[in-house]
């Protein structure tokens, strides 16, 4: 009976963790969700953010710029293939959120890039993250950070 209870604890615990990454930040008509970034080596100067952003609205939003203590600065880039050559490139005008699309900054397509980073991203902390969008206003995300090299956030992120 008593591992039972220690199992269901468990379980009730994981859960929680798991609503908590889930969990969608309103701002405006956007709803902004799965903040997520990975590890970095000791001596590496820049790392990729994620992050999924809703339009729930009739108007479409930009978001234009994203900051967070940890870099000296962060921009939005996007990535792509081009003649099968990968090829990634600075968003000075923003990423588009159009009215009623979700859009998904992902790897391998439009993401965060945190640059002259002041110290290495652990596993397991949390990257507080400021969006600014042009209609919204700013919103600050909780990032979790992931393993080094994760292709998705180990969480289930997607679909909890």
């Amino acid at each position: 009976m008593k591992l039972f209870k220690t199992l269901a604890v468990a379980a009730a615990l994981t859960f929680a963790s798991l609503s908590v990454h889930a969990e969608e930040i309103r701002i405006g008509d956007l709803a902004v969700s799965n903040g997520w970034t990975r590890a970095t080596p000791p001596r590496a100067v820049a790392g990729g953010g994620f992050v999924t952003i809703t339009n729930n609205g009739s108007e479409d939003d930009l978001l234009v710029s994203a900051s967070a203590a940890v870099s000296g600065k962060a921009e939005l880039h996007q990535m792509s293939v081009v003649d099968n050559i990968m090829k990634m490139r600075h968003l000075p005008d923003g990423v588009p959120i159009p009215a009623g699309e979700t859009v998904e900054l992902k790897p391998g397509g439009f993401h965060v890039m945190f640059l002259d980073l002041k110290e290495p991203l652990k596993k397991g902390d949390t990257l507080k993250v400021s969006l600014t969008f042009e209609k919204a206003g700013t919103v600050e995300v909780p990032f979790t950070i992931e393993k080094i090299g994760a292709k998705a956030p180990a969480h289930g992120a997607h679909g909890g």
